[in-house]
């Protein structure tokens, strides 16, 4: 099966490597969302896949998140048309809860930023090695929220109080900063991701891989979060009635800090 913005590769002991290949920036496109999910439904199939890494073919970005200019288009498009944000947040969410579901190992090779959706990614995987650029769940600094299970998956990783903390005030954390508080497995020097990745990959490979599925599953039972998932993407919704997203957003593409106070500001 081939794939317009993956590429894989098939090594020892069954691991799968995939990298992402969209760009110019690797954002979150549909395409990629179609991508994967179509990679997921092969390799659940395909028992030979023991372990799954998922890296990037990017020179600086794991994955850069959603492609604002995507997301400014769709918010006008769908304006007035309740529930659409919410079925596209959904779609994504959904993709991502495979990559956690996925029953055998899968393992993020971060070498560059994974910010936003980039980071919601990285925390669907079981395992994050990390060796570069900047992690974190940035989307309040646009006026959004996360929308790919971020809320959820790095609530139950660190904790509401960490995870509210850095959500609230947007942190982008170093791979020391990220592998201190436990958001990544390990922090690894840049000439050596693939080594590393690739020796702990092989390691889970000649283990019991299929009994590690079964374990992810009855975990998984234990922490149910599609409640949960299901309030964040009507609520990445709703914040596109604050008219937040439209200052936060632009600001961004503008390259200028947002100015979310100035109505206040002006009534003062």
């Amino acid at each position: 099966m081939s794939y317009s913005t993956l590429q894989m590769e098939r090594l020892d002991k069954g691991i799968v490597w995939v990298s992402i290949d969209n760009p110019p920036a690797n954002a979150i496109s549909d395409a990629l969302v179609d991508d994967l999910d179509r990679l997921l439904t092969e390799l659940e199939a395909d028992q030979s896949a023991r372990v799954l890494v998922i890296g990037s073919n990017h020179p600086k970005n794991f994955v850069a998140g959603a492609d604002l200019k995507m997301m400014t288009q769709n918010a006008s498009k769908f304006a007035g048309q309740g529930g659409a944000i919410r079925d596209a947040a959904s779609r994504m969410q959904h993709v991502f809860d495979r990559i956690a579901k996925f029953p055998r190992p899968v393992v993020a090779a971060i070498h560059g930023h994974a910010l936003g959706g980039g980071c919601e990614l990285a925390l669907a995987c079981d395992f994050r090695f990390m060796s570069g650029g900047t992690i974190g769940l940035t989307e309040v600094s646009l006026g959004l929220i996360p929308g790919a299970g971020g809320t959820q998956r790095m609530t139950l990783l660190l904790g509401r109080a960490k995870a509210a903390e850095l959500i609230f005030f947007a942190k982008r954390l170093s791979k020391e900063e990220a592998e201190a508080i436990g958001l990544i497995t390990k922090a690894v020097e840049p000439d050596r991701l693939r080594e590393e990745v690739l020796a702990f990959a092989q390691d889970l490979s000649e283990r019991a891989v299929f009994a590690m599925g079964l374990a992810k599953q009855a975990m998984d039972a234990a922490l149910p979060i599609d409640g949960g998932l299901r309030v964040e993407a009507e609520n990445f919704e709703r914040t596109f009635s604050t008219g937040e997203p439209l200052e936060g957003i632009a600001a961004f593409l503008q390259k200028r800090p947002a100015k979310f106070l100035k109505d206040t500001a002006a009534k003062a």
